[in-house]
C-alpha cells in the first residue's frame, strides 16, 4: 500500500512568535489565506493525479502551526476533508504544530475530524537554546504537550533542527535522546539553514551566528539517524526539502543545504559500514549491496570510494546482490 500526502500550506498570520530561523512573516505577507474551497479545489486536483487503488491518502495541513489559528477556522478547513474521509477516498488528515498550541479542547477537535497524525516543531531539548532562538516554548511545554497527545491517541512526530544558535553537537545529543524518551512514533531531521529576510541572516552577518559547515552537519546527522533507529524511532526526513523558496540560489544565505541532504547522511552511515568491513584487508576489495543502495555505498561524486582509498590504501568497487538487505554488504578480494 502506497501512502501520499495531499499538502494544505495554513500561514498562521497571527503567530506571536518570530522565531531567528524563520521567515514565514514574510512569505505569509504574500499569500492570500487558505479558505474551505482551497481545501476541496486541492483535494480534488490531487484525487486526479494519484493511483485509484493500493493507495493510503492523508491531507496534511503544513506551515507549522495548524492549531495557533482560532478554533473555528481549524474546524472550517477540517470540515472540507471529513466527506473524503466518509468515503474512503482520503484515511485522515496529519497536520504540523507548536508544542505550546496543544490542549484538551484542541486536541478532541482534531479528533472529531479525523486527524490521525500529529507533528510537533520540537526543535530542540535544551532551554537555552529554544530561548536563543526566540521559540517562545520550552522543552517542559514539549513533554506536556507529548503526553496530551500520547493520552488520544494520534500517532506522533516530532521535528527537531540541529545548528541553532547556541546549540551543539552535544546539545543536539542531548535532544535526541530526550525525544527518544518521549516515544514519538517518526522524527524529523532538519540542519538549520540561514535563510533570507530572517533574523538569523542579521546574526550571521553581524558574525553573531556561524552555521554548520556541510561535512559537520551530515556527520551529525549520522549519528543521530543512527540513535533514534536503534530505538526503534523511524526517521522520515532528514534536511529540507528543496522548494522555489528553499534552494542554493534563492532564499538560502548559508549553511548545510544541499539538495539531497538525506542522500549525503546515509552514504555517511555506508562509509563506516565499508571501512569496518575492509579493515586488515588490502589490495583490490569488491564490495557487495542491494541494487538500490549503489548510489548511497558508492557516495556524491564517488566520495566513499575515494576516502577509503586516501584512508586505507585499498581500492574497492561497488557491486550489487539482490539477496542482501538495507545497508548489508560482503566482500570478495581479487
Amino acid at each position: 500500500m502506497r501512502k501520499f500526502n495531499i499538502p494544505v500550506f495554513v500561514p498562521h498570520k497571527g503567530c506571536p512568535y518570530d522565531c531567528v530561523f524563520c521567515n514565514q512573516k514574510r512569505i505569509t505577507g504574500n499569500l492570500k489565506e487558505t479558505t474551505p474551497d482551497d481545501v476541496t479545489r486541492i483535494i480534488e486536483e490531487h484525487l486526479k493525479t494519484l493511483p485509484s487503488v493500493d493507495r493510503t491518502i492523508e491531507v496534511a495541513f503544513f506551515g507549522g502551526s495548524f492549531t495557533g489559528i482560532p478554533i473555528e477556522e481549524q474546524s472550517a478547513l477540517m470540515e472540507r476533508v471529513k466527506p473524503y474521509i466518509e468515503s474512503g477516498e482520503v484515511y485522515g488528515i496529519r497536520l504540523s504544530t507548536r508544542p505550546d498550541y496543544i490542549n484538551d479542547e484542541i486536541l478532541q477537535n482534531l479528533k472529531k475530524y479525523g486527524v490521525t497524525t500529529i507533528e510537533l516543531g520540537v526543535q530542540s531539548m535544551v532551554d537555552t537554546v529554544l530561548k536563543t532562538s526566540n521559540r517562545g516554548h520550552t522543552s517542559e511545554d514539549v513533554a506536556k504537550a507529548v503526553e496530551l497527545i500520547h493520552s488520544y491517541g494520534f500517532s506522533l512526530g516530532l521535528q527537531m533542527m540541529t545548528g541553532l544558535p547556541g546549540d551543539t553537537p552535544e546539545y543536539s545529543i542531548e535532544t535526541a535522546k530526550r525525544i527518544i524518551a518521549l516515544k514519538p512514533d517518526f522524527v524529523r531531521i532538519y540542519p538549520t539553514l540561514t535563510i533570507k529576510d530572517t533574523y538569523l541572516e542579521k546574526m550571521y552577518h553581524k558574525g553573531e551566528y556561524q552555521p554548520q559547515t556541510l561535512e559537520d552537519a551530515v556527520e551529525l546527522a549520522k549519528e543521530l539517524l543512527l540513535m533514534f533507529e536503534e530505538s526503534g524511532i523511524g526517521v522520515i526526513r532528514i534536511g529540507l526539502q528543496p522548494t522555489d523558496e528553499i534552494n542554493a540560489n534563492a532564499s538560502v544565505v548559508a549553511g548545510p543545504f544541499h539538495s539531497s541532504f538525506g542522500e549525503l547522511v546515509e552514504s555517511a552511515v555506508y562509509y563506516d559500514i565499508i571501512e569496518n568491513a575492509v579493515k586488515g584487508l588490502s589490495g583490490d576489495v569488491t564490495i557487495y549491496v542491494n541494487p538500490k543502495e549503489v548510489s548511497k555505498a558508492t557516495g556524491n561524486k564517488r566520495k566513499n570510494i575515494i576516502r577509503i582509498k586516501n584512508n586505507t590504501g585499498i581500492n574497492i568497487k561497488i557491486a550489487t546482490d539482490d539477496n542482501l538487505k538495507r545497508r548489508e554488504v560482503r566482500y570478495t578480494c581479487f
